[in-house]
């Protein structure tokens, strides 16, 4: 499978900031403590804003040169998002093992009255687990603020404001008619601005053939994209961590072994349902958290060109059985491999096949010590010229057993290409 690029462009990107400085007043509830998240949106939404404020005596030393004071948020999960005075602070999250975490990060505060807004992000909610209708979400305490002059302050129990999800959710920008209603920054700056909270909206052409379609976001961070208002998902360009080096299962099993993937994104390209797309002037909106570079989105394509098969003789599935009698199985069908290229294409190539004791994976299938010689020629005659096949595996088919009282597989590797690639192919000869 390769992800190639298509003939449709993102034309026209504009931005829209969420506006952080009117949170207090747009605040739908005030209460003394911190509050559960959940119990407070109500899964409306995955945001909820904590907001306080901290009173700075113009005598505090780090106002004149001293070391900037560190808040310490802790939170039940997901993630959430750090702002003094509207401007962003940090971020962190905590993890599938460990759902709770602690931010610990120096803020610029001033003299007077500063503005503390904590984003809290609840990423799904727990569906598995010991007692999971228990698990509380959102920021919980305590919040602690170090390094002025009387010492910790706790800000867990002092007045906290809350506001369920962004302004952007609340004037549905997704949708044509929300995203008409605001003016969005063009030009050059849109691509450029990379703040984090930001909203962007592009248009696409719906790209020819009927291939299916993905959105790359490798260059974003985290967030949530919607085309023609429908939501493909919240993405996260969360890089697996590992020891990709060594692949072993001798022993007991662990998860650590044998791991892929390692400095990768856990997920890049998101599925775009070709029914949603209209011919021309898709909207596409992408809210981005943290601040990625919308300009390297593209919209790409899956192309199979190789399918590969690899099955004992004796593989099961549930049709191959039935149960009559006292309970005891009876064969009813012989395995099959079953190759299906995509849609509009067809098998033009086999490029290995082998009935016997081949090894190896797909692209790396080799001959073993067993194989019956005609493999090749009786699996062109079923399959080439098909979008799909299925070559049963059994001595009938391949016209004598190779290798008596062995278990005996068949592997296939195939190369799939369109009408169009075979008559250029035959051209060029």
């Amino acid at each position: 499978m390769q992800m190639l690029p298509t003939d449709s462009e993102l034309l026209s990107w504009e931005t829209y900031g969420e506006d952080i400085s009117s949170l207090v007043d747009q605040s739908s509830m005030t209460t003394v403590g911190l509050l559960e998240q959940v119990n407070v949106t109500r899964d409306s939404s995955d945001y909820l804003w904590y907001i306080t404020s901290v009173d700075v005596n113009p005598s505090e030393s780090f106002l004149r040169g001293g070391q900037k004071p560190t808040l310490s948020v802790q939170s039940a999960g997901h993630a959430f998002h750090v702002f003094i005075n509207g401007q962003y602070s940090g971020s962190t999250f905590g993890t599938r093992e460990q759902r709770q975490f602690t931010f610990t990060g120096s803020v610029n505060l001033h003299a007077g009255t500063n503005k503390i807004a904590l984003l809290s992000i609840a990423v799904g909610l727990p569906n598995v687990g010991f007692h999971y209708e228990t698990w509380k979400t959102g920021i919980l305490g305590p919040v602690l603020l170090h390094g002025l002059d009387k010492g910790q302050r706790d800000l867990s129990w002092q007045k906290w404001s809350y506001q369920v999800g962004l302004k952007g959710e609340a004037m549905n920008l997704v949708s044509p008619n929300g995203a008409s209603s605001v003016d969005w920054i063009r030009g050059s700056l849109a691509t450029q601005s990379h703040q984090p909270l930001t909203w962007y909206k592009a248009y696409i052409n719906a790209p020819k053939g009927n291939e299916p379609l993905a959105l790359d976001m490798q260059s974003m961070g985290k967030g949530q994209v919607w085309i023609n208002g429908q939501s493909i998902g919240r993405y996260w360009m969360a890089y697996a961590k590992g020891n990709c080096n060594t692949c072993s299962y001798s022993g007991t099993f662990r998860p650590t072994k044998c791991q892929l993937g390692c400095d990768q994104p856990t997920q890049r390209w998101y599925h775009v349902p070709r029914s949603w797309l209209k011919p021309t002037q898709n909207l596409l909106v992408v809210f981005e958290e943290l601040g990625g570079d919308v300009s390297k989105i593209s919209l790409v394509r899956r192309s199979v060109t190789r399918v590969c098969a690899d099955t004992s003789e004796h593989h099961p599935t549930i049709e191959n059985f039935s149960t009559e009698g006292h309970g005891e199985p009876k064969m009813l069908h012989q395995a099959k491999v079953h190759l299906r290229c995509a849609a509009g294409e067809s098998i033009s190539t086999i490029k290995f096949a082998s009935f016997g004791t081949p090894s190896g994976t797909c692209g790396s299938f080799q001959k073993g010590t067993c194989h019956a010689p005609n493999s090749l020629e009786v699996v062109k005659k079923k399959c080439m010229g098909q979008e799909s096949c299925l070559v049963t595996i059994s001595n009938t088919t391949f016209g004598a057993d190779p290798c008596p009282a062995m278990l005996k597989r068949l592997s296939v590797e195939a190369t799939c290409s369109s009408a169009s690639t075979g008559t250029e192919t035959n051209s060029r000869r």
